[in-house]
């Protein structure tokens, strides 16, 4: 049965949201002890393994980041769960980071691109980037180096995201790039709900949304397939 589970992508999508709900609503209902460390592990956990299961290729050093990457958001979102604590606040975006910089080595590939690409698009980053430290800027206190670091490094796979562009096959770039701006969405309504204000919606909206970024992502990774053509 899981073997079924895992090998048929329309009932581990089925499976994968239904976990994420309910961790969503443990998160909004329930005691953080210890019903929450219960829940929010699956949702890595169920995407770690269907990784696994269904990964292609036998480039192992890429797949090896992949499973790094999740690793590392995994210990991330269990420390992440006490955020009010400084301590676990800073742990947790370290750990954060370190998984982002798994995921640009996973996403990363040698092929010649096109640099004029990439001019409107950085300059798209940079505006958003510093629109959103603009906002948040005078709660980061001691967290401004960590907070301008993580930020960084997920503008960074967004980039990595954009460039697989015509170098893998049209869904796992869609796929991928569509998870990586869910997930700097969902990172950025995270950033303003800890270091300026409460949102409307904002746990449901930040659990959603980085659930669906991260199944995104890892369904990108699992389609990837190299193009026959370079059309960049």
């Amino acid at each position: 049965m899981i073997k079924n589970l895992f090998a048929n992508a329309t009932k581990f999508t089925f499976v994968f949201f239904t976990i994420l709900l309910i961790d969503i609503l443990v998160k909004l209902y329930c005691p953080i002890f210890p019903y929450r460390f219960i829940s929010k592990p699956f949702v890595i956990l169920l995407l770690f393994s269907y990784y696994h299961k269904n990964k292609t290729g036998e480039n192992n050093k890429k797949h090896l980041w992949m499973f790094l990457g999740l690793t590392f958001f995994l210990i991330g979102d269990i420390l992440i769960i006490n955020h009010v604590n400084i301590v676990f606040l800073g742990l947790s975006l370290f750990f954060f980071s370190i998984g982002k910089v798994c995921f640009c080595l996973k996403f990363s590939h040698k092929k010649d691109f096109n640099v004029l690409r990439l001019v409107p698009f950085s300059i798209i980053m940079f505006a958003y980037a510093v629109f959103l430290i603009s906002v948040v800027l005078n709660g980061l206190k001691e967290f401004l180096v960590p907070v301008l670091i993580s930020f960084f490094l997920s503008l960074l796979l967004f980039q990595f995201a954009y460039l697989r562009k015509g170098v893998f096959n049209k869904k796992s770039y869609r796929y991928v790039f569509l998870g990586v701006m869910i997930y700097i969405l969902s990172e950025s309504i995270m950033a303003v709900k800890t270091f300026r204000q409460d949102l409307p919606f904002e746990d449901f909206s930040i659990m959603m949304l980085y659930g669906t970024a991260m199944y995104f992502i890892v369904l990108g990774a699992v389609k990837e397939r190299p193009c026959t053509i370079n059309l960049s």
